[in-house]
């Protein structure tokens, strides 16, 4: 089964030194990409910037900003028979950036910021019959409304959310707790355990 998979952060460029991001460390998707790999599944890792080891036995393929990893999944996505979407791509990114570092200057400074692309809900239009689409819901309240609405709305088969407001799961932690929920109805419910167990318990319940 092919397999493709984005991971991590992206970096949304205010000048040469700075840029917009979050607190995405990688480790979920990764940890999802080495799991498949190790079940014998031809896997491909889109990578936002992280600072973990490539999986063995994945292809990997690295990105830095939300306009990148957008042109790298719908290069790959087409192809995979499962597409899981771990990574936590920037929603706005500057309107203006600089190509030199901006020096400091008295006052307050303002950024305009513009919508990147919805690279989830572009691939749920695009999903072809039979392909699986799994995207994540990280979340800091109303955990289950928000996962059902982005469900419903961008026409995956499975979302995985996860309460990134708690220090011991989520992001930059080697823990979490997440929940599934399928589009034919069924929640199931995954407890704290480290992400390798968790990210092996997501493919037990998703891969036909």
């Amino acid at each position: 089964m092919n397999i493709v998979i984005s991971a991590g952060p992206t970096r949304e460029k205010i000048d040469a030194v700075r840029f917009l991001s979050n607190r995405s460390t990688g480790k979920m998707g990764y940890a999802i990409a080495a799991a498949a790999a190790s079940l014998g599944h031809r896997v491909t890792l889109v990578s936002g910037p992280v600072t973990l080891p490539p999986p063995p036995g994945v292809t990997l393929r690295r990105v830095e900003s939300a306009a990148d990893m957008a042109a790298a999944m719908h290069e790959t996505a087409p192809d995979g028979d499962v597409v899981i979407m771990a990574a936590a791509v920037a929603d706005y990114r500057p309107v203006n950036p600089v190509a030199n570092k901006m020096k400091k200057a008295s006052g307050n400074l303002f950024l305009e910021l513009e919508r990147t692309e919805d690279i989830l809900q572009s691939l749920g239009q695009a999903k072809r019959p039979g392909q699986l689409l799994v995207g994540f819901a990280a979340e800091t309240d109303d955990l289950t409304a928000n996962a059902l609405g982005k469900l419903n709305r961008k026409n995956l088969d499975w979302i995985v959310a996860n309460d990134v407001s708690r220090s011991d799961r989520g992001f930059g932690a080697d823990t979490n707790a997440v929940t599934l929920f399928c589009h034919d109805g069924r929640r199931i419910d995954l407890p704290l355990a480290d992400k390798t167990a968790i990210a092996k318990q997501i493919l037990e319940y998703i891969l036909p």
